[in-house]
């Protein structure tokens, strides 16, 4: 074999020195964008968490914020309740009460009312039906029914005679 070279020698060594060149390039392209790739998905994961953490604080601060804003009008609303059912259950405890007492005084009204008539009918029975009379400081007394006196003075039908002053 000769030493010389040809133009096809020159050109196939140009094209494996080439390839070559061009396996390293890639590889080191395929290297760089591996680890580029790693440090993008650690990046990303970073930010992920940082992003996870920063929403989850910020729907507990929002929970807290619900609970406060739901928590007024709850006790607000259950003392209201409360008062309302307490009022209306004291005031119908007071009516009731008041109703009942009435009722029992009414009941001795009646009682006494009674006892009162029957007194009465008592002392017109005795009194056989005389009644006093004050009129213009003159002092008048009724004559029971059937009385064979007839005085000039009468009221209402019956016979009255004028008592005398001492």
């Amino acid at each position: 074999m000769s030493e010389t070279s040809s133009p096809n020698d020159l050109t196939s060594r140009l094209r494996s020195r080439l390839e070559a060149d061009r396996r390293r390039i890639e590889d080191a392209a395929a290297r760089e964008l591996a680890r580029l790739g790693e440090n993008l998905s650690a990046v990303a994961s970073g930010a992920l968490r940082s992003i996870e953490a920063d929403t989850e604080k910020a729907t507990g601060r929002m929970r807290e914020l619900l609970i406060k804003a739901w928590l007024r009008p709850l006790v607000v609303g259950m003392s209201l309740f409360l008062g309302i059912c307490g009022g209306s259950w004291a005031t119908m405890h007071w009516l009731s009460r008041s109703i009942h007492d009435r009722i029992e005084t009414l009941g001795e009204f009646d009682v006494r009312t009674e006892w009162a008539r029957t007194m009465l009918a008592e002392i017109e029975e005795t009194t056989w039906g005389v009644e006093l009379l004050e009129m213009s400081g003159d002092r008048y007394v009724s004559l029971p029914a059937g009385t064979p006196v007839r005085p000039a003075f009468t009221v209402k039908g019956r016979p009255y005679l004028k008592l005398s002053r001492e």
